[in-house]
């Protein structure tokens, strides 16, 4: 049995701010750099495409409500034109490209999704996951996702799988995709300097990935942007003490993680740059054998999992008909 052995892509960087067609470009020149290097698969952090709302955490919701709208004009539908973009990229590249971006709700507007894309060498859309639960201050600006889009992909260099932030905290969405069979993790995530100061937050994100990767035996790419002197200057326009908030040290981690839980290489704090490393998935198969959490270490007569994997709507159309002489409803007619 062969299993393969490829080299993957961590990029830690800003977007072109609330730009999506000029952070697009971006994302393709650094897909480019790093296929150069030989990767097959490239991360890229949450809402890489165009802007982390940064407004949320440091502004009250009226005075953030003018940046709401510019995200909304700034993100993308999925299809469109960005999406086909990064599309072309992987397949000029040869490469797998797991990227964040602000996603249009169809037919909804002003709604908008935080979605990691993940797209295949062919350049087709593999999969959209819509993050399930915005964090905190992120709720003034993101709808949650649901369990329609809790899936893993499984391609030529395995199964491949990805939360956004915070969900690397919820230990039964991250259990779904590794009951699924994943083997490769994206957990991508923004700087967040404005954390409270006693939260470290390359510290907490770099625990998360050793957490997911020692409990699965399985190697996770974690992606984090960074916070630019064009973001920070944004919003020192309207907050005076936003210099100080989002400068920070320790807002950001990006950086490789193997089936072990330990950190391969070198891990990349705060600054813009592109981390690598060689994933072999043969390196899952020993600690299985201590610790199988998806065989010899669990007890699914004890434990039950269930998952709603049904996509929401927004409403059914309810029909009524007669059947034997008496009226009855039947449901979900959409």
């Amino acid at each position: 049995m062969s299993l393969p052995v490829f080299k993957a892509a961590a990029v830690q960087a800003s977007p072109v701010y609330l730009d999506a067609k000029a952070t697009v470009e971006k994302a393709c020149d650094l897909i480019k750099e790093a296929s150069g290097q030989g990767a097959r698969i490239v991360a890229f952090p949450e809402v890489f495409v165009p802007a982390y709302p940064y407004w949320s955490w440091i502004m009250n919701p009226v005075m953030g409500s003018s940046f709401f709208e510019r995200l909304y004009h700034n993100s993308i539908d999925i299809p469109g034109p960005e999406t086909k973009r990064l599309c072309d990229a992987a397949k000029k590249n040869d490469c797998f490209i797991v990227i964040g971006v602000n996603e249009r709700g169809p037919k909804k507007l002003g709604t908008i999704y935080n979605t990691n894309i993940t797209i295949n060498p062919a350049g087709e859309i593999i999969g959209c996951h819509r993050k399930l639960v915005p964090t905190w201050a992120e709720k003034l600006v993101w709808s949650g996702g649901d369990g329609s889009t809790l899936k893993v992909h499984d391609t030529d260099i395995g199964i491949i799988g990805t939360l956004a932030c915070g969900e690397n905290t919820n230990p039964l969405a991250r259990f779904t995709l590794m009951a699924q069979g994943e083997q490769i993790h994206i957990a991508n995530y923004i700087g967040l300097p404005t954390a409270p100061k006693e939260y470290n937050m390359a510290e907490a994100i770099k625990l998360r990935g050793m957490t997911h990767s020692f409990e699965g035996k399985i190697f996770t790419i974690i992606s984090c942007s960074t916070v630019s002197e064009e973001i920070i200057t944004e919003m020192e326009r309207f907050v005076p003490e936003a210099r100080a908030l989002l400068t920070r040290k320790n807002g950001a981690f990006s950086g490789i993680i193997g089936p072990d839980g330990s950190l391969m290489g070198d891990g990349l704090i705060d600054d813009e740059g592109i981390i690598y490393a060689e994933i072999d998935l043969n390196r899952c198969i020993k600690p299985k054998q201590m610790h199988d959490i998806l065989g010899n270490y669990n007890r699914f007569d004890i434990f039950d999992l269930r998952v709603n994997a049904k996509q929401q709507q927004p409403f059914k159309f309810v029909e009524k008909e007669i059947k034997n002489g008496s009226e009855s409803y039947e449901q979900d007619k959409s």
